[in-house]
Protein backbone atom coordinates (compact mmCIF):
# COMPACT_ATOMS: atom_id res chain seq x y z
CA UNK A 1 0.00 0.00 0.00
CA UNK A 2 1.20 3.50 -0.78
CA UNK A 3 1.47 5.95 2.08
CA UNK A 4 -0.39 9.21 2.31
CA UNK A 5 -0.48 11.64 5.23
CA UNK A 6 -3.85 13.02 4.23
CA UNK A 7 -6.64 11.64 6.36
CA UNK A 8 -9.81 10.32 4.81
CA UNK A 9 -12.78 8.14 5.61
CA UNK A 10 -13.27 5.91 2.61
CA UNK A 11 -13.01 2.45 4.07
CA UNK A 12 -11.35 0.40 6.73
CA UNK A 13 -7.74 -0.69 6.91
CA UNK A 14 -6.57 -3.69 4.86
CA UNK A 15 -6.54 -6.04 7.89
CA UNK A 16 -10.19 -5.18 8.55
CA UNK A 17 -11.04 -5.78 4.89
CA UNK A 18 -9.59 -9.29 4.98
CA UNK A 19 -11.18 -9.95 8.39
CA UNK A 20 -14.55 -8.86 6.98
CA UNK A 21 -14.04 -11.22 4.03
CA UNK A 22 -13.28 -14.07 6.43
CA UNK A 23 -16.35 -13.34 8.58
CA UNK A 24 -18.69 -13.26 5.59
CA UNK A 25 -17.29 -16.50 4.17
CA UNK A 26 -17.53 -18.14 7.60
CA UNK A 27 -21.20 -17.14 7.89
CA UNK A 28 -21.86 -18.57 4.43
CA UNK A 29 -20.24 -21.89 5.36
CA UNK A 30 -22.14 -22.07 8.66
CA UNK A 31 -25.45 -21.65 6.82
CA UNK A 32 -24.54 -24.51 4.49
CA UNK A 33 -23.59 -26.71 7.44
CA UNK A 34 -26.38 -25.84 9.86
CA UNK A 35 -29.50 -24.94 7.89
CA UNK A 36 -31.82 -26.63 5.41
CA UNK A 37 -31.28 -24.80 2.14
CA UNK A 38 -34.42 -23.42 0.54
CA UNK A 39 -34.84 -20.73 -2.13
CA UNK A 40 -34.57 -17.89 0.38
CA UNK A 41 -31.41 -19.36 1.90
CA UNK A 42 -29.83 -19.61 -1.57
CA UNK A 43 -30.39 -15.89 -2.10
CA UNK A 44 -28.83 -15.10 1.28
CA UNK A 45 -25.85 -17.34 0.49
CA UNK A 46 -25.39 -15.57 -2.85
CA UNK A 47 -25.53 -12.18 -1.12
CA UNK A 48 -22.89 -13.22 1.42
CA UNK A 49 -20.67 -14.59 -1.35
CA UNK A 50 -20.72 -11.36 -3.35
CA UNK A 51 -20.22 -9.24 -0.23
CA UNK A 52 -17.14 -11.31 0.58
CA UNK A 53 -15.89 -11.18 -3.00
CA UNK A 54 -16.03 -7.39 -3.00
CA UNK A 55 -13.98 -7.25 0.19
CA UNK A 56 -11.39 -9.56 -1.36
CA UNK A 57 -11.22 -7.41 -4.49
CA UNK A 58 -10.81 -4.29 -2.40
CA UNK A 59 -8.02 -5.91 -0.40
CA UNK A 60 -6.15 -6.84 -3.58
CA UNK A 61 -6.97 -3.77 -5.69
CA UNK A 62 -3.43 -2.42 -5.43
CA UNK A 63 -2.24 -5.56 -7.15
CA UNK A 64 -2.43 -9.00 -5.61
CA UNK A 65 -2.12 -12.66 -6.58
CA UNK A 66 -0.52 -11.59 -9.85
CA UNK A 67 -3.72 -9.82 -11.00
CA UNK A 68 -3.66 -6.14 -11.95
CA UNK A 69 -5.63 -3.35 -10.29
CA UNK A 70 -7.97 -2.91 -13.27
CA UNK A 71 -9.04 -6.56 -13.18
CA UNK A 72 -9.66 -6.44 -9.42
CA UNK A 73 -11.65 -3.21 -9.90
CA UNK A 74 -13.79 -4.83 -12.58
CA UNK A 75 -14.47 -7.91 -10.47
CA UNK A 76 -15.16 -5.80 -7.38
CA UNK A 77 -17.79 -3.70 -9.11
CA UNK A 78 -19.36 -6.77 -10.69
CA UNK A 79 -19.66 -8.29 -7.21
CA UNK A 80 -21.26 -5.25 -5.60
CA UNK A 81 -23.59 -4.72 -8.58
CA UNK A 82 -25.36 -8.01 -7.87
CA UNK A 83 -26.45 -7.01 -4.37
CA UNK A 84 -29.46 -4.70 -4.99
CA UNK A 85 -31.27 -7.15 -7.35
CA UNK A 86 -30.50 -10.05 -5.02
CA UNK A 87 -31.96 -7.99 -2.19
CA UNK A 88 -35.19 -7.31 -4.10
CA UNK A 89 -35.43 -10.99 -4.98
CA UNK A 90 -34.81 -11.93 -1.33
CA UNK A 91 -37.53 -9.58 -0.10
CA UNK A 92 -40.03 -11.16 -2.52
CA UNK A 93 -38.93 -14.65 -1.46
CA UNK A 94 -39.34 -13.89 2.26
CA UNK A 95 -42.85 -12.57 1.61
CA UNK A 96 -43.71 -15.55 -0.64
CA UNK A 97 -44.30 -13.21 -3.55
CA UNK A 98 -43.64 -14.18 -7.16
CA UNK A 99 -40.62 -12.53 -8.74
CA UNK A 100 -42.40 -10.16 -11.09
CA UNK A 101 -41.30 -7.39 -13.41
CA UNK A 102 -39.63 -5.41 -10.61
CA UNK A 103 -37.19 -8.20 -9.77
CA UNK A 104 -36.48 -9.20 -13.36
CA UNK A 105 -36.08 -5.58 -14.47
CA UNK A 106 -33.51 -5.11 -11.72
CA UNK A 107 -31.62 -8.15 -13.00
CA UNK A 108 -31.63 -6.69 -16.51
CA UNK A 109 -30.12 -3.46 -15.17
CA UNK A 110 -27.62 -5.53 -13.22
CA UNK A 111 -26.51 -7.37 -16.36
CA UNK A 112 -26.06 -4.10 -18.26
CA UNK A 113 -23.81 -2.75 -15.51
CA UNK A 114 -21.91 -6.04 -15.32
CA UNK A 115 -21.24 -5.89 -19.06
CA UNK A 116 -20.06 -2.29 -18.70
CA UNK A 117 -17.74 -3.11 -15.80
CA UNK A 118 -16.51 -6.26 -17.49
CA UNK A 119 -15.70 -4.90 -20.93
CA UNK A 120 -15.67 -1.09 -21.04
CA UNK A 121 -12.20 0.42 -21.46
CA UNK A 122 -13.29 3.87 -20.30
CA UNK A 123 -15.64 3.28 -17.35
CA UNK A 124 -12.88 3.53 -14.71
CA UNK A 125 -10.93 6.71 -14.11
CA UNK A 126 -8.51 4.91 -11.78
CA UNK A 127 -8.10 3.54 -8.29
CA UNK A 128 -6.41 4.79 -5.16
CA UNK A 129 -4.72 2.77 -2.46
CA UNK A 130 -3.14 4.42 0.56
CA UNK A 131 -2.30 3.34 4.08
CA UNK A 132 -5.83 3.46 5.52
CA UNK A 133 -8.24 2.98 2.65
CA UNK A 134 -8.79 1.84 -0.90
CA UNK A 135 -11.29 3.23 -3.36
CA UNK A 136 -12.33 2.42 -6.89
CA UNK A 137 -12.85 5.45 -9.11
CA UNK A 138 -15.46 5.85 -11.84
CA UNK A 139 -15.82 8.72 -14.26
CA UNK A 140 -18.20 11.35 -12.86
CA UNK A 141 -21.22 10.72 -15.09
CA UNK A 142 -20.87 6.97 -14.69
CA UNK A 143 -20.59 7.40 -10.93
CA UNK A 144 -23.81 9.42 -10.75
CA UNK A 145 -25.68 6.86 -12.88
CA UNK A 146 -24.36 3.99 -10.79
CA UNK A 147 -25.32 5.75 -7.55
CA UNK A 148 -28.85 6.19 -8.93
CA UNK A 149 -28.98 2.47 -9.75
CA UNK A 150 -27.66 1.45 -6.35
CA UNK A 151 -29.54 3.88 -4.11
CA UNK A 152 -32.69 3.55 -6.20
CA UNK A 153 -32.91 -0.22 -5.81
CA UNK A 154 -32.05 -0.10 -2.11
CA UNK A 155 -34.77 2.46 -1.45
CA UNK A 156 -37.19 0.41 -3.55
CA UNK A 157 -36.29 -2.61 -1.44
CA UNK A 158 -37.11 -0.72 1.76
CA UNK A 159 -40.46 0.39 0.33
CA UNK A 160 -41.37 -3.16 -0.76
CA UNK A 161 -40.30 -4.66 2.58
CA UNK A 162 -42.54 -2.16 4.37
CA UNK A 163 -45.43 -2.91 2.02
CA UNK A 164 -45.09 -6.68 2.28
CA UNK A 165 -44.44 -6.51 6.02
CA UNK A 166 -47.79 -4.86 6.62
CA UNK A 167 -49.63 -7.62 4.74
CA UNK A 168 -47.94 -10.87 5.73
CA UNK A 169 -49.61 -12.86 8.49
CA UNK A 170 -46.76 -14.98 9.82
CA UNK A 171 -44.65 -13.40 12.54
CA UNK A 172 -41.38 -14.84 11.21
CA UNK A 173 -41.98 -13.39 7.74
CA UNK A 174 -42.84 -9.98 9.14
CA UNK A 175 -39.75 -9.93 11.37
CA UNK A 176 -37.49 -11.06 8.53
CA UNK A 177 -38.80 -8.31 6.23
CA UNK A 178 -38.25 -5.67 8.88
CA UNK A 179 -34.80 -7.15 9.42
CA UNK A 180 -34.08 -6.47 5.75
CA UNK A 181 -35.05 -2.84 6.27
CA UNK A 182 -32.64 -2.54 9.17
CA UNK A 183 -29.96 -4.22 7.07
CA UNK A 184 -30.51 -1.78 4.21
CA UNK A 185 -30.30 1.18 6.57
CA UNK A 186 -26.90 -0.15 7.65
CA UNK A 187 -25.83 0.45 4.04
CA UNK A 188 -27.49 3.81 3.61
CA UNK A 189 -27.10 5.72 6.88
CA UNK A 190 -23.29 5.54 7.29
CA UNK A 191 -22.87 6.64 3.68
CA UNK A 192 -25.28 9.55 4.09
CA UNK A 193 -23.61 10.64 7.34
CA UNK A 194 -20.12 10.40 5.83
CA UNK A 195 -21.16 12.39 2.76
CA UNK A 196 -22.78 15.07 4.95
CA UNK A 197 -19.69 15.46 7.12
CA UNK A 198 -17.23 15.27 4.24
CA UNK A 199 -18.66 15.59 0.69
CA UNK A 200 -15.45 14.32 -0.92
CA UNK A 201 -16.29 10.87 0.43
CA UNK A 202 -18.73 10.52 -2.49
CA UNK A 203 -15.77 9.00 -4.32
CA UNK A 204 -15.66 6.18 -1.80
CA UNK A 205 -19.33 5.15 -1.73
CA UNK A 206 -18.72 1.50 -2.70
CA UNK A 207 -16.00 1.13 -0.07
CA UNK A 208 -18.01 2.78 2.68
CA UNK A 209 -21.16 0.81 1.97
CA UNK A 210 -19.45 -2.56 1.77
CA UNK A 211 -17.23 -1.70 4.71
CA UNK A 212 -20.35 -1.53 6.85
CA UNK A 213 -21.89 -4.52 5.08
CA UNK A 214 -20.43 -6.91 7.64
CA UNK A 215 -23.21 -5.68 9.95
CA UNK A 216 -25.75 -6.53 7.27
CA UNK A 217 -24.12 -9.96 6.93
CA UNK A 218 -24.51 -10.51 10.67
CA UNK A 219 -28.17 -9.46 10.47
CA UNK A 220 -28.71 -11.96 7.66
CA UNK A 221 -27.12 -14.77 9.66
CA UNK A 222 -28.33 -14.16 13.20
CA UNK A 223 -31.72 -12.55 12.59
CA UNK A 224 -33.10 -13.41 9.14
CA UNK A 225 -31.82 -16.94 8.45
CA UNK A 226 -33.39 -18.41 11.65
CA UNK A 227 -36.75 -16.97 10.57
CA UNK A 228 -36.73 -18.25 6.99
CA UNK A 229 -35.02 -21.67 7.27
CA UNK A 230 -35.04 -24.69 9.52
CA UNK A 231 -31.99 -26.25 11.20
CA UNK A 232 -30.70 -29.52 9.72
CA UNK A 233 -30.91 -31.37 13.03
Amino acid sequence: MQKNKKLGFFCFSPPVMIATFAIEIALLVLILLQRKINHTAKLIIASLFFLALFQLCEYFVCGGMGVGALQWSRLGFIAITTLPPLGLHLIHSIANKKSGYIVWSSYVLMMLWILAFGFSETIFSGHECVSNYVIFQLHDLVGYAYSAYYYGLLLLGIALALKFGEKVKQKNQKEALYGMIIGYLVFLLPTAIANTISPETMAGIPSIMCGFAVIFALILFFYIIPRVTKPKN
